[in-house]
């Protein structure tokens, strides 16, 4: 691998470094007070083709790899992390499930409006009492001619309520079965299909998080993705490209925290001079330093891999694992070295700290991802 950044990773590090200085910073504070989702910025975003990132140019996407992708999330996350988990569920999970499963004329339908910003997607697997035991689902989806019914209740959902379109994962065969549930594509305005309940988050709360509710959501068997019972299957290889996208986000969210402690701690004297020459600051920085680089190092392998088609579960595991742990530790650290002032609102550190933690817990729990990796090295 070349771990330095090639053209397109410059281009769009420069490109978003402009965007988010001038379209994130000014209004970040407010967004994360009010818990506002800043639809407009999504749209913007589209425009600059980060909507659809690895969407083939031929449905209006970007066209780029799993590599430039990283590059995207973790550059945005730098700046706000909860605008890097919206793009990161947009693109990988509903976008994502649509290009790797949909036939032809499903990605022509969907894919266009999705990679511009034109629509926001969702993507419905979780569960009040299904998590990481996702086999257990209680949304059923019933076949009725040439149409499916859909009743039940998804919750945990980024965009939930915002969300134009929806991949949703229902069951379709016996509650346990891992070839009993199936993939279909729900349109907001499709009777029967409403939000529910918006989430009052710790953190990320500019991401929104809320319920998606169906109530005899009659949806045509043309909006199924791929065979029935494959749901579950296709859900797996979705969230090992996910785990990517919360490794990318973690990374940014790590980097921030490195950054502004460094910075903090040249120009925050005590006895007469700057912390950072104090060996108990110097050492916390080498100590965040070294585990981000490790941390990012093991993304962008991840990413590699998937770039080139290969089997990745294990490693995207691990980079998701390790990377989110390191954002919650190093975020931890900065607010250490802020000391009083990172506790305040006054300073970027504290909302670090905050938005560091989901990233340990969404798309699959640390505890998740050792049984991922423990059951990859062992068999």
């Amino acid at each position: 691998m070349d771990f330095t950044l090639n053209e397109n990773q410059v281009m769009i590090t420069d490109m978003i470094g402009d965007f988010a200085s001038k379209e994130i910073v000014p209004y970040q504070k407010d967004w994360d007070e009010s818990q506002e989702f800043p639809l407009q910025l999504f749209k913007k975003l589209g425009e600059l083709g980060l909507m659809g990132v690895l969407v083939p140019e031929e449905y209006q996407g970007s066209g780029f790899g799993y590599t430039e992708y990283v590059t995207v999330v973790s550059e945005i996350s730098k700046f706000d992390g909860s605008i890097g988990l919206s793009l990161a569920a947009h693109n990988s999970l509903c976008t994502g499930h649509i290009l790797q499963f949909g036939n032809k004329d499903q990605k022509q339908r969907w894919l266009p409006k999705l990679a511009t910003g034109e629509y926001i997607g969702a993507w419905g697997l979780t569960e009040p009492n299904t998590g990481s035991d996702a086999a257990n689902m209680k949304t059923v989806a019933v076949r009725d001619g040439e149409s499916w019914v859909l009743n039940g209740a998804k919750n945990f959902i980024t965009h939930g309520k915002y969300g134009d379109v929806a991949v949703v994962i229902a069951r379709t065969g016996e509650i346990g079965d891992s070839h009993g549930m199936t993939a279909f594509v729900v349109e907001r305005d499709n009777p029967g299909f409403t939000s529910g309940r918006k989430e009052n988050k710790l953190g990320m709360r500019a991401s929104e998080t809320s319920e998606m509710l169906f109530d005899n959501c009659r949806i045509s068997d043309s909006n199924r993705l791929g065979e029935v019972g494959d749901g579950f299957v296709q859900s797996l290889k979705v969230l090992d490209g996910g785990r990517i996208s919360i490794a990318a986000l973690s990374l940014g969210i790590a980097r921030a925290s490195l950054e502004a402690s460094i910075q903090y701690s040249k120009e925050r004297h005590q006895f007469n001079q700057p912390i950072a020459n104090f060996q108990g600051i110097s050492f916390k920085l080498a100590q965040m330093a070294t585990e981000l680089e490790a941390a990012s190092l093991l993304t962008y392998r991840a990413a590699e891999l998937k770039n080139n088609n290969q089997r990745v579960s294990k490693e995207s595991a691990m980079a998701k694992y390790y990377a989110s742990e390191v954002a919650v530790r190093l975020s931890s650290e900065a607010v250490q070295i802020f000391g009083g002032y990172g506790y305040t609102k006054d300073y970027p550190v504290e909302k670090y700290y905050r938005d560091a933690k989901l990233c340990t817990i969404g798309e699959g729990t640390s505890e998740i991802q050792k049984v991922v990796i423990a059951r990859d090295i062992l068999r």
